[in-house]
């Protein structure tokens, strides 16, 4: 359907002033179907499919038909087993992942002001359909394309749609569409297209997304090329000396595959997955939904956090802070004469607090006769009360102009005047309220009291900021009040530093220069809290904060672009991070979450490494120097599934989140890992001897007991891996503890009862798990010997500008 004739099919159901009937919104939405991007939904054919021609799938598949071609049935039937295991393990922690970004999506959906049955509605964007009257006003992203009926001033940011910056005139009759947002002045329009029928739905349909992987998963990536690249070369090395023992080819082939596949992290994906969406799920759940899951990442790095003042450090509510009388008057006199001079039905901020006041203090009020409000001529309201059987004039407005009708006595005067004095000094804003009980003039009114007004800080502001500071990251104020009122919040909050005017953004250099030593900065405008993002992020990695359109271009520059809660809908589409409530402590708790999901990669990282690596060159070298696998293929493949169910649950471990913010230290990582694999490698060697050379167990036996020694011993490793700490003062998680107790016993039982391989006494078992532990304090040793040799050994530097930008030299050695 051409715009035109939805424009005329609209205009032919609804009255201008009326807009849609919810029964004809229903059928159109019916018809057209929700106002939203139909996403192409991949089926669960092509899903396995995909999953099924993968690397690991194919070569378990290979293994499987070299184990039935050779007669081990047995065996064949297992890897079959293992194969649809992993892709049920799989499945579900997609439908979790998938299930975590529906909740968010809900969290972040957008609404829209529309017309229904003759009044205004705040809708979801979804509901709207062609032919809705919609109200667009500063900030508005444009939910649908639409026709303008009125336009007043109005600009439009069409960037998403053609690229070009600067924004549009538009007027009536223009043609508005999806996606763009209002930047200037306010409109009404007459939606035409809504959906995948939008010139953006349109656009989208051709085009291709591709998820740009984080820092993070690029370095878990090299980890497994790495790791790949040495069961590559440990394979080849081993086909050659097997040969020339006499070794078949075909069970060469079964066993290379089954070591390719345990070398090979192949809970990479689903560990990474798990992480950061348990890691999101969190966040979430303290108040912040996260728009880019890398943005997790980068706030674990973030050490300076430039925040507006009202609504993330106040509670952007104006409230009575303080009151002064005069004379005999008393604070609760002052109050309800101020409260009788307000209107009742106004939404004024300053009147609504006064009466809120009141109302909390439980005070009666004067019955008002009459009121005249206050404008921006008169600056104050004037109220005819009744009070005592009495008529009186209530004059309630700003201190010069009530005090010109006021009678004071030198004391009252000099009251007053240190009053006035001391609130501009705080930043207060000042109503005072006079009576005249004896006439109903407004002169030589007698004083009651000053009112002050004021948006007080949140009650958890400046312990929120003593905290941050502790973590190693800086909370520097942006505000647009004056410099007394920044000074006064700056000394509450217990920010360190100066507070500089908007004169410093004049000059990039002297910017620069102020930003270690500021507090904070009075009198910003927009561009210059971009500037000052620009100026930051040579030195530090910045998170910012803003509410408006005028806020997005200093957003969606920072490192981290944080939406207050209630900002704008293109602003919260820009930002990073949304937060669903206000308050510093949101945003705190956000960043205590990303180090939490940098910890627990970096753990699993060090004991992948060091495992996998472990196993690869106790295989190759018990090879080399026996003449034999240590291991049979059906072996190492349950030993790949049994490591990666424990890996999987360390993504719910109890880690130590770091003061500082995080970095990973390649060197200590790589140290640790190495030897954490050579402890590995000589328990293997070294039980080798014994029970090969000195009690001469068969060599079947000696598979099933390195089989168990593999796992029993690998699952301690990550007590002693996941902690700088003494292992048994900083235990895992209940979960880690858990499954890595399940594998072992699991383990324990097979190689008991025989199963898929040779059965082996219980004395044989009690000396795998003796010696297993054993090992384990081996471990520990060389990891606090490590740690007395490196010290606090940092890496020298780091992978591009974005690892440059560390406060003031500070870099943070991962784990804490």
């Amino acid at each position: 359907m051409s715009t035109a004739a939805v424009t005329y099919a609209a205009r032919s159901h609804a009255d201008a002033s009326t807009g849609l009937s919810e029964a004809e919104a229903s059928r159109r939405l019916a018809q057209y179907g929700p106002n939203e991007l139909a996403t192409k939904r991949e089926s669960a054919i092509l899903k396995f499919l995909r999953w099924f021609f993968s690397p690991i799938p194919l070569m378990l598949l290979a293994a499987a038909g070299l184990s039935y071609a050779t007669g081990k049935e047995a065996d064949g039937g297992l890897i079959l087993f293992l194969l649809l295991a992993n892709y049920g393990i799989q499945v579900w922690h997609e439908h979790k992942a998938d299930q975590a970004v529906e909740k968010l999506e809900q969290h972040l959906a957008a609404t829209a002001r529309v017309l229904r049955d003759g009044a205004w509605k705040q809708l979801p964007a979804a509901q709207i359909v062609p032919g809705d009257r919609i109200a667009l006003r500063v900030g508005t992203r444009i939910p649908a394309d639409a026709q303008l009926l009125t336009a007043t001033n109005l600009s439009v940011n069409e960037s998403m749609l053609t690229g070009e910056s600067l924004p549009k005139d538009k007027s009536e009759g223009d043609t508005v569409y999806s996606a763009a947002f209002v930047t200037a002045g306010a409109a009404e329009a007459l939606v035409t297209k809504t959906g995948n029928r939008t010139y953006f739905g349109a656009a989208v349909k051709t085009l291709e997304f591709a998820r740009k992987r984080s820092l993070l998963e690029e370095d878990i990536l090299s980890i497994s090329k790495l790791l790949a690249a040495l069961a590559l070369v440990a394979i080849a090395l081993l086909t050659v000396v097997l040969l020339l023992h006499g070794s078949s080819l075909t069970d060469l082939a079964t066993l290379d595959i089954s070591l390719l596949i345990a070398g090979i992290p192949v809970a990479l994906p689903t560990v990474m997955s798990l992480i950061i969406t348990a890691g999101v799920i969190k966040v979430a759940e303290g108040g912040a939904a996260v728009r880019r899951l890398s943005a997790l990442e980068d706030f674990a790095n973030v050490n300076l956090l430039l925040s507006d003042k009202t609504g993330t450090l106040t509670e952007n509510k104006i409230k009575v802070a303080s009151l002064v009388t005069f004379g005999s008057w008393k604070e609760d006199d002052a109050l309800a004469l101020a409260a009788a001079a307000t209107d009742a039905a106004e939404t004024n901020p300053l009147e609504t607090a006064i009466r809120e006041a009141a109302a909390k203090r439980h005070l009666a009020l004067p019955l008002q006769k009459k009121l005249i409000p206050g404008d921006s001529v008169r600056k104050r309201s004037t109220a005819t009360i009744e009070r005592e059987g009495k008529t009186w004039i209530v004059t309630l407005g700003a201190p010069p102009t009530v005090a010109d009708l006021s009678r004071f006595t030198s004391v009252t005067s000099r009251v007053f005047k240190e009053a006035i004095d001391k609130a501009a000094g705080r930043g207060d804003r000042s109503l005072l309220v006079s009576v005249n009980a004896h006439g109903l003039e407004e002169k030589g009114m007698e004083p009651v009291g000053v009112l002050f007004l004021a948006d007080t800080l949140r009650a958890d502001a400046s312990s929120t900021v003593a905290t941050m500071r502790e973590r190693g990251i800086t909370v520097k104020m942006l505000t647009g009040d004056g410099l007394p009122i920044a000074r006064e919040v700056a000394s509450e909050l217990g920010l360190e530093g100066k507070i500089y005017d908007r004169s410093v953004f004049a000059d990039e250099a002297r910017l620069e220069e102020a930003l270690p030593d500021a507090a904070g900065f009075a009198e910003v405008l927009p561009k210059d809290k971009y500037a000052a993002v620009e100026a930051a992020k040579k030195r530090y990695r910045v998170a910012v904060t803003g509410d408006g359109a005028n806020d997005i271009p200093s957003v969606s520059d920072a490192d981290v672009g944080i939406a207050v809660a209630h900002s704008v809908d293109a602003l919260r589409e820009t930002a990073d991070i949304v937060l669903l409530t206000n308050g510093l402590s949101v945003i705190a708790t956000a960043i205590h979450q990303a180090r939490m999901v940098f910890m627990r990669v970096y753990h699993y990282s060090l004991y992948r490494m060091s495992e996998s690596a472990a196993l690869v060159m106790t295989i190759l070298i018990i090879g080399v120097w026996v003449g034999n696998y240590p291991l049979t293929p059906i072996q190492v493949l349950l030993l790949a599934f049994l490591n990666d169910v424990p890996i999987i649950s360390i993504a719910f471990d109890r880690v130590k989140v770091p003061r500082a913010p995080a970095a990973i230290d390649r060197m200590r990582r790589a140290v640790l890992s190495f030897l954490y694999g050579l402890s590995g490698v000589l328990n293997s060697v070294l039980l080798l001897v014994i029970v090969y050379y000195y009690l001469h167990l068969p060599w079947p036996w000696i598979q099933t007991l390195f089989f168990l020694q593999l796992v029993v011993s690998g699952h301690m490793l990550i007590y002693v891996a996941h902690t700088e700490r003494r292992w048994f003062d900083y235990l895992p998680s209940w979960q880690v503890i858990s499954a890595t107790s399940a594998t072992q016993l699991l383990a324990t039982a097979w190689a008991l009862a025989g199963f898929f391989t040779a059965a082996i006494p219980l004395w044989v078992v009690g000396f795998v798990w003796i010696w297993s532990f054993f090992w384990m304090q081996s471990a520990e040793v060389f990891k606090m010997l490590t740690f007395a040799v490196l010290g606090h050994l940092k890496e020298p530097g780091g992978s591009g500008s974005q690892q440059a930008r560390k406060t003031d030299g500070l870099k943070g050695v991962l784990p804490a």
